[in-house]
């Protein structure tokens, strides 16, 4: 896990044959929603909001896609381990 500045942050990558689609990003964006704070879902140089569906979908992550969730504030750690474990586990697919 990193720490950077305030935030907190794990990698994980994209297991699933599908890639992060529609269904996926929306089991993210239940998770993120329940956190009291921002959490983002980065794929290299680019953030998405991880409340959003759209924001989630517009990083276009296949199979293999390296990501890293970022939570604005550790009270919102289970939030970060929960949709890291969607990821790994290939979001139930």
């Amino acid at each position: 896990m990193k720490n950077t500045r305030r935030s907190f942050s794990k990698d994980v990558t994209v297991v699933n044959e599908l890639g992060l689609h529609a269904r996926s990003a929306a089991k993210i964006a239940e998770l993120a929603r329940q956190a009291t704070s921002k959490v983002w879902v980065q794929k290299n140089e680019e953030r998405a909001d991880a409340r959003s569906i759209l924001d989630i979908l517009t990083l276009a992550c296949e199979k293999g896609s390296k990501l890293t969730i970022v939570i604005d504030d550790r009270s919102d750690m289970e939030t970060l381990n929960r949709i890291v474990d969607l990821v790994v586990n290939g979001f139930g697919e």
